[in-house]
């Protein structure tokens, strides 16, 4: 088996706080691994220092010989490219030029037929359509359209999108991930996860997301204190393992916790004789402390905080309708809130989940309609875009402008820094800058401020991007046992599954419908409804083989091509046969049969390529 990529002794510091050290591991081809640990681990920089992006304090990063290696960050950077077109296509690349000119000439100049005949020509000359055929399907996919965008127009995650689908098109040796869900909405995900697990494909990546997880990934290494885990197996599977050597590792702690009492002890009797002392058991003495410091295996997040009371009023939507840019996105809708409502939002990207939150917590003015919300009705509202703290300004800070003191779901008051600590920020960290918490950091830091608001209606739009499945898992339990109002948006469908019983569906037109089950509940439908659509359709109506998905199956240009193909194909069979006659003919000089059997010989190649290409294109017009 040959290893790709691989780190020997790797070590990383920042800020005179070491991440991990003496990392040794190794990446072989056809693994696919996920790198899972708490925010602030070191998982994304593992994944930067892997990549290339800067040099390790220690150690060193070794690449087999002439490997393509794909980064996706959490938040690309596009320092060169201007437009979309600019970025997805290589100068380099003479198939993918060729491709770009004929998208753009699709887009601005539609009518232009003698360009794009030409154009279309040359594809065929280097036989690239296959090639455009996966460049358009992933661009589709990935909701990217204008090639002539602006990139400093795109919002965030239009650009994450950018990112992963020119990753995608260029299919590196080996793909390193950071969060490739984010952003993306299910329908997306579950194709993704199709398109990673073909073929041969190595992969690093880090994600929250366990069902894509689950799906894509057969190997889990685990970054905790420094140190790095391996599991050989699926996430069941590391649950498992990692419960078994957390169980162990607590019997060790506390075995160690009442040595360390005895050595204590003796360390403070007779201080004055302490040079006396066996060396030998002072530096054991030293070595125990550093193994208890940290207060036993896997410190928890801990949530319990108070929930307003609720009265029988909570929110009433009357004929709600919204709409931007002429295009509806809600029509006529109608809810009654009711206590226990545990609501989740899907939909495709763009639908409107975000503009009915918006509604609802009057962020936006509706078009028509009211959202008319009770006297005792306390909103908690986690955000895509979340609250921007100031770099320089005090973790502790953060929460002493909300309040000093906390009233926790026990009628127990705690200080500000106390809950700091139930949220896995140390006292060093409290006292710290926002500058120094990473992505995940700060999330959960937004999560407690919204907390200690402590709202009977709370509102999730997104709340496990950036977060670690530590923390995700205690926020699943903390919901689970939510007495308030629970709204949900998520691309995490095992959050949607654990934590809803009825889903808002935008259906993109301006309808949502409401639908009372789970997910995978609603999932189950949308197939039960595909398979029987293919069981009617062809017995009702045998004529409706014909659909009009063709166009959209291939579009204008795959359709332009093969009415052209059907054209060439005769007559280059046509011109075969006429050659093939004077080859026979008996009529021609010796100069003249070599050359006519060249000929032959090149239109049958030719004729051989433009039918393979022929068969292609009907069978996808046809599927």
């Amino acid at each position: 088996m040959s290893t790709y990529l691989s780190s020997e002794n790797l070590g990383h510091s920042f800020h005179d706080h070491w991440l991990f050290k003496n990392l040794t591991i190794g990446i072989n081809r056809g693994q696919r691994v996920a790198l899972v640990g708490i925010n602030g681990a070191g998982k994304s920089t593992l994944l930067k220092l892997m990549a290339g992006k800067f040099l390790p304090t220690e150690g060193k990063i070794v690449q087999a010989r002439d490997l393509r290696i794909g980064y996706l960050e959490q938040d690309p950077s596009f320092e060169k490219a201007y437009t979309i077109s600019d970025y997805i296509f290589h100068s380099d690349n003479k198939q993918q030029q060729l491709i770009r000119k004929y998208e753009e000439l699709l887009e601005n100049e539609p009518d232009n037929t003698k360009a794009i005949d030409k154009i279309t020509e040359e594809i065929s000359d280097i036989d690239a359509w296959e090639y455009e055929y996966k460049i358009k399907t992933i661009l589709g996919r990935l909701d990217i359209h204008h090639l002539n965008q602006s990139i400093d127009t795109l919002s965030g995650g239009q650009k994450k999108r950018l990112a992963l689908a020119k990753l995608l098109i260029e299919d590196p040796d080996v793909y390193l991930l950071d969060e490739p869900t984010n952003h993306l909405d299910i329908d997306t995900i579950e194709w993704l996860e199709k398109l990673m697990t073909e073929g041969n494909k190595t992969l690093l990546m880090v994600t929250h997301d366990r069902y894509f997880l689950d799906n894509v990934c057969n190997e889990i290494m685990e970054i905790e204190n420094g140190k790095i885990f391996d599991y050989r197996g699926k996430y069941g599977y590391y649950l498992e393992k990692k419960a078994e050597r957390e169980a162990t590792l607590e019997a060790q702690f506390q075995k160690n916790s009442n040595l360390l009492k005895k050595e204590l002890e003796w360390m403070r009797r007779q201080p004055q004789a302490r040079g006396t002392k066996s060396k030998g058991r002072i530096n054991a003495f030293y070595e125990l402390e550093e193994k208890t410091k940290y207060g036993g295996p896997n410190a928890k997040v801990e949530l319990t905080v108070k929930t307003s009371r609720q009265g029988n009023k909570i929110i009433e939507i009357e004929h709600l309708h919204k709409g931007f840019g002429g295009k509806a996105f809600i029509e006529d809708f109608n809810y009654i809130f009711k206590k226990g409502d545990r609501i989740g939002l899907a939909g495709k990207n763009g639908s409107g989940k975000s503009t009915l939150l918006n509604l609802i917590t009057g962020a936006l003015a509706p078009d028509k309609g009211s959202v008319i919300k009770g006297e005792t009705t306390v909103l908690g509202y986690f955000h895509q875009a979340g609250i921007v703290f100031k770099d320089d300004e005090r973790v502790i800070d953060i929460v002493k402008n909300v309040a000093e003191f906390i009233t926790m779901a026990d009628g127990k008051t705690i200080s500000a820094s106390a809950l700091l600590t139930l949220f896995l920020f140390p006292p060093k960290k409290q006292y710290g800058f926002i500058a120094n918490l990473s992505g995940g950091e700060k999330k959960r830091l937004q999560l407690l401020q919204i907390l200690m608001k402590n709202p009977n209606f709370l509102i999730l739009d997104e709340p496990t991007n950036d977060l670690d499945i530590d923390t995700l898992n205690v926020l699943e339990e903390f919901l689970t046992n939510y007495t308030g109002v629970l709204m949900l948006v998520s691309h995490d469908r095992y959050l949607l599954d654990r934590l809803t019983d009825q889903l808002f569906i935008m259906e993109g037109n301006g309808t949502v419908r409401i639908f009372n089950g789970n997910y995978s509940s609603y999932r189950y439908e949308l197939e039960q409804e595909k398979q029987q659509a293919k069981v009617v359709q062809p017995a009702s109506r045998p004529e409706e083989k014909q659909a009009p998905v063709k166009k959209n199956k291939l579009g204008f240009k795959d359709l332009k091509e093969l009415e052209t193909l059907n054209k060439e194909i005769p007559a280059i069979e046509d011109q075969i046969k006429n050659l093939t006659e004077l080859l026979n003919s008996g009529e021609a000089d010796h100069a003249r049969l070599s050359e006519l059997a060249k000929q032959i010989q090149q239109l049958t190649e030719q004729l051989d390529d433009k039918s393979l290409r022929w068969i292609t294109l009907t069978e996808l017009n046809e599927s």
